[in-house]
């Protein structure tokens, strides 16, 4: 049965950003939601999706939505990605309680700038233009010739300098629908798409939500800033987050690719679950190895997806075989659950839920000390660790230390000499009793704290003759007696 997936808003009045390219509006949504949200560049055309995050102003909270530059009139190639970008544009003026529209105030009015005040005023809501780029006192004087458009109020602003903003957001949140106070919402576990460019991260996205909420392209590099997104997934809250595709270094072609790409990666340290998307067609190249690697090291929970599943040849088309090569290839990551979907067809995505699921407990697992310790107990049993200088390393006890990801510390009389291999071995035998999957669990070795040296150690070695001398009958003095 296929995943329920809602869009979720909130219910959040709706402000839209829109204008023609390279007019300033990332900067101004920047400035509004009070983050670096939204690429910024000198270069046209750098926004091409719907961005959207979530802002307030004088305790009116509202959802900001950034587009992509675009103009009036539709381009001749409806497979353009331009056309795409103006459709996107014209779904988030569809969304809007609010429009700011931007202007040039440094290029002054432009031809299309007519096009597109009529296009605005067509959609029967309430439209603010604000003249971008009067960043001092003497350029006021530019935003007049901006009223030949047939404006009849204008906003001077600088999004750079923050000139001009109180009078436009006092201007917004007038314009916007009175709503109840909404109840603050868990926005729930945050699932991150990467991987390399083309594979279909946007695609896969666009499928789970039902609808065109980035831009899909047969190129690469179509994606630039990374798009959130809160769904609900069979009730239970998410947040979707589509990232650029991130190749090679040596083979980045612009630094408008190279800042996708930072901006991607840099999503690691907000999102709790890496959906790492393969080409099913290429299995796991070297570049998507070194992103698995990069969110283990970020300590974040993965789940592999195989996607283009249906282009794979039938005659090879085995998700056994498959699992086989990679994890030959690739032994680290044995303990990552895989699912093989299309995001053409729609085909495997049933299985995602589950599989998230499973990362998702054991990214937030609780182990309890006593258990912790029964399995710390019984993997020196069975693998006494090294005695450095003939002196055995004795372990005191184990306790959890932190959850997502989940790290255990375990007390040691000397944990600078237990060897690495001793204690990826620890890691084995905690994961495997724990059931642990696809998140990186951490075993941090420390010294014995001050007042734990009464806490008896766990034995390294000739447990079970331990076992029977301390089973013999004890006399009065405390000595076994003599046989």
């Amino acid at each position: 049965m296929a995943a329920r997936v809602e869009p979720v808003t909130n219910g959040l009045p709706v402000v839209a950003i829109v204008g023609r390219p390279n007019v300033g509006k990332s900067t101004l949504f920047n400035r509004i939601v009070r983050a670096h949200r939204a690429i910024v560049d000198d270069a046209p055309g750098v926004t091409r999706d719907r961005v959207f995050a979530p802002a307030s102003y004088d305790d009116h909270p509202f959802l900001c939505i950034d587009t992509g530059g675009f103009t009036a009139e539709t381009p001749k190639d409806p497979a353009a990605i331009e056309t795409q970008v103006r459709a996107q544009a014209l779904a988030a003026v569809e969304d809007a309680d609010c429009i700011i529209c931007v202007l040039d105030g440094h290029a002054g009015l432009a031809p299309a700038d007519h096009e597109t005040v009529r296009l605005l005023r067509r959609s029967n809501k309430p439209v603010l233009f604000a003249v971008n780029k009067i960043d001092h006192v003497v350029r006021d004087a530019q935003v007049n010739e901006f009223y030949a458009a047939g404006v009849d109020k204008l906003y001077p602003v600088s999004a750079t300098h923050g000139r001009g903003m109180d009078d436009l957001m006092e201007a917004v949140i007038a314009a916007l629908p009175v709503t109840p106070p909404v109840a603050p919402e868990d926005a729930g576990t945050r699932l991150a798409l990467m991987g390399r460019p083309n594979v279909g991260k946007s695609s896969l996205l666009n499928r789970l939500v039902g609808s065109e909420r980035t831009l899909v392209a047969p190129h690469a590099g179509t994606t630039r800033d990374a798009i959130d997104t809160p769904v609900r997934i069979n009730g239970q809250p998410y947040v979707l987050i589509d990232t650029a595709g991130i190749r090679r270094r040596s083979r980045v072609e612009n630094a408008l690719e190279r800042h996708g790409a930072v901006r991607a990666l840099g999503t690691l340290t907000r999102t709790d679950i890496v959906l790492m998307v393969l080409d099913a067609t290429d299995g796991m190249t070297d570049q998507d190895a070194r992103l698995v690697g990069k969110a283990l090291e970020a300590g974040r929970g993965i789940v592999l997806l195989a996607n283009k599943w249906d282009a794979v040849d039938k005659d090879v088309r085995d998700p056994r075989k498959f699992k086989r090569h990679l994890f030959e290839q690739h032994p680290a990551f044995a303990n990552l659950p895989i699912v093989f979907v299309s995001a053409e067809t729609g085909e495997g995505l049933e299985g995602l839920v589950g599989a998230i699921r499973q990362v998702e407990r054991s990214y937030r697992v609780a182990m309890g000390t006593p258990a912790l310790n029964r399995v710390l107990r019984s993997a020196v049993t069975a693998h006494a660790p090294p005695s450095p200088g003939g002196r055995p390393i004795r372990f005191l006890y184990a306790t959890q230390t932190g959850t997502a990801p989940p790290e255990v510390t375990v007390f040691s009389s000397v944990p600078a000499k237990v060897p690495p291999a001793y204690t990826k071995f620890l890691v084995a035998r905690f994961v495997e009793a724990f059931k642990v999957s696809g998140v990186p669990l951490r075993v941090k070795l420390r010294n014995r704290r001050e007042g734990e040296a009464a806490r008896p150690p766990i034995p390294a070695r000739d447990t079970a003759a331990r076992a029977r001398r301390s089973s013999r009958p004890r006399s009065a003095g405390g000595r076994a007696p003599r046989r």
